[in-house]
């Protein structure tokens, strides 16, 4: 990771236009997602199930960099032999596995880089998925954390792709970046050599920078802005790699939070050239507080006390963390570049256009006394940020929590508790059925982690929450996303759906919304 001024993760991203926005997923899409009924099922099935990525395999070619930075005056830095070696111990892997490579060069500081790029062949080029890590390191020490890790679990996904013999409707790409402790000159290089059509295929970037910190945190870059912190949201598609990666740690009960892409990794010239980023970081000199201790475990002290020193070797790995992440990595690459697939027969479908019989308040117990949910053409408002968003995902109108502007941001906001609306009674099939939506949560600094946006599916007298996003005491913009849970626990019965907001602090400002809700059959 590039040697800047230290930061804190915190949670943004850096806007630019795209001009191919990634394709559509039915992704999971929650910071804080339950999935009580398919429980934290895959947001999308790909054509083939991601692998296991065999830790001891991932270890093994930390070894390998090691050896390679002790026969080469104990580093592997830009412009030093160690790095250029390192380059032909994966290539050599990657020629074998089958894989298309090309060894890109280019000048920094009086000595030449290099860049390694793997195709894997297939595919369709025109969108293509690229996963990313540099894999220099500082000329202080061997860097197996920063950045072996990230190199070394691409390259043991990438391996994963060969042996499985993968072929996903996405072209896929991985590349291993020279100089980045230089300030991101591989990357750079690389992605200022690509035309304007060249640039355009590439419609994702994954990048992997210190994913074994011995300290470690789990933190996802913040595609969607919804920490309300830093630059702003990532270029269009970048929310849906974080939810990607997100449903991941869901389903394994390990908490994420966000990072702002701050400029100090590989990702950077891929979001200045408007490509959908996103990754996992677990920390580099930065203190783990005492709040992440909590969260996470460890103690409180540098993510990575041998960041940027001689002391960087095989021994500063976490294997838990770095396990993980290799599997994250591997089930964003077959979850992303598998393609979506087509959707089964509709069951319901509701674009919220006319009035279809949902209904709120159908218990009569709802306490908001504001911003209770209707069907109607919002009016967009916004308190620094976006709360509530003028447009929908279709046609006119949406479920929204008080659709008119009002005097302020505050005016028709969930105030004072809970808003409820139902739909009305769904048939579900005997075989299996899955249920997606578009939602936001929006809020300022003021929410608590006891504001929330949920949905529940309501069988007989039951009700079970299938998905929850809570709120926070920071800025969440307003922005859609979309929801797929599975609904194969209720085959062969009649439900509801019902969508509930609160407002359950004091001064809250909570806005939400849904827009075209649909059950197909799988």
């Amino acid at each position: 990771m590039l040697g800047v001024a230290a930061a804190t993760p915190s949670a943004t991203a850096t806007p630019s236009p795209r001009r191919t926005p990634l394709r559509a997923l039915p992704l999971i899409g929650a910071t804080a997602l339950l999935l009580t009924v398919a429980a934290a099922a895959p947001a999308q099935a790909a054509a083939v199930a991601a692998p296991d990525i065999p830790l001891a395999n991932v270890k093994n070619h930390l070894s390998q960099l090691q050896s390679i930075a002790t026969a080469n005056g104990g580093n592997r830095a830009h412009g030093r032999p160690g790095f250029l070696a390192s380059v032909t111990y994966v290539k050599g892997l990657l020629d074998a596995a089958g894989f298309q490579t090309q060894q890109q060069s280019f000048t920094y500081g009086g000595a030449t880089g290099y860049n390694l790029i793997a195709d894997w062949p297939g595919g369709d080029t025109s969108d293509t998925l690229m996963v990313g890590a540099h894999l220099d390191s500082v000329t202080a020490g061997p860097g197996i954390n920063d950045n072996g890790s990230g190199s070394a679990a691409n390259l043991e996904v990438a391996l994963a792709v060969a042996r499985s013999g993968f072929q996903p409707d996405r072209h896929l790409r991985f590349g291993w970046w020279g100089a980045e402790e230089q300030g991101l000159r591989g990357s750079t290089a690389y992605v200022n050599s690509l035309s304007a059509a060249q640039k355009a295929a590439i419609t994702g970037y994954l990048n992997f920078d210190m994913v074994g910190s011995p300290n470690p945190g789990y933190f996802l870059y913040d595609g969607d802005n919804s920490d309300g912190t830093g630059s702003g949201p990532g270029p269009a598609g970048s929310a849906e790699i974080e939810d990607t990666l997100e449903a991941y740690f869901t389903s394994i009960g390990v908490p994420t939070r966000g990072t702002d892409f701050d400029g100090r990794s590989d990702y950077g010239p891929f979001i200045a050239a408007g490509i959908p980023a996103g990754g996992i970081f677990t920390g580099a000199e930065g203190r783990k507080t005492a709040a992440q201790v909590q969260l996470w475990g460890g103690t409180q002290a540098a993510f990575d006390a041998c960041y940027h020193r001689a002391c960087d070797t095989v021994t500063n790995i976490d294997d838990t963390a770095l396990d993980r992440n290799s599997d994250a990595i591997a089930y964003a690459v077959w979850t992303l570049a598998a393609g979506t697939p087509d959707p089964g027969p509709s069951v319901y479908a509701d674009d919220f256009e006319t009035a279809t019989g949902w209904t709120t308040d159908p218990a009569g117990t709802d306490t908001a006394t504001a911003g209770a949910w209707e069907r109607g053409d919002p009016a967009a408002t916004s308190s620094g940020v976006a709360t509530q968003l003028g447009s929908t995902v279709s046609g006119s109108n949406d479920l929204v929590t008080g659709a008119a502007a009002g005097a302020s941001a505050g005016a028709n906001d969930v105030d004072g508790g809970t808003t409820t609306v139902r739909s009305p009674a769904i048939t579900l099939p005997s075989g299996g059925s899955s249920l997606s939506f578009s939602w936001y949560l929006a809020h300022l600094n003021n929410a608590t982690s006891g504001d929330y946006f949920r949905v529940q599916v309501i069988s007989g007298s039951t009700a079970t929450t299938v998905f929850s996003q809570a709120g926070s005491a920071a800025n969440r913009a307003a922005a859609w996303q979309k929801a797929t849970v599975s609904l194969s626990a209720y085959a062969g019965q009649t439900i509801r759906l019902q969508v509930e907001a609160a407002d359950t602090g004091t001064a809250s400002l909570v806005e939400a919304a849904v827009d075209d809700v649909v059950i197909t059959q799988s």
